[in-house]
């Protein structure tokens, strides 16, 4: 399952740089997954400094 972002995002971009797959891009509130290339490796989630990512 992807993994998704919720609305407690910073906008730091840590998940984007440390995504192994490129599946996270800038929205313009909050970053967002693209579940199609999400490997549901779970780095995003880990590097996030806020929680902000969870396996949706």
């Amino acid at each position: 399952m992807a993994y998704v972002i919720n609305d407690s995002c910073i906008m730091c971009g840590t998940c984007a740089g440390n995504c192994p797959v490129d599946a996270i891009a800038q929205g313009d509130s909050q970053y967002t997954i693209d579940a199609d290339k999400c490997i549901s490796c779970g780095t995003c989630a880990g590097n996030c400094p806020v929680g902000a990512i969870a396996e949706g």
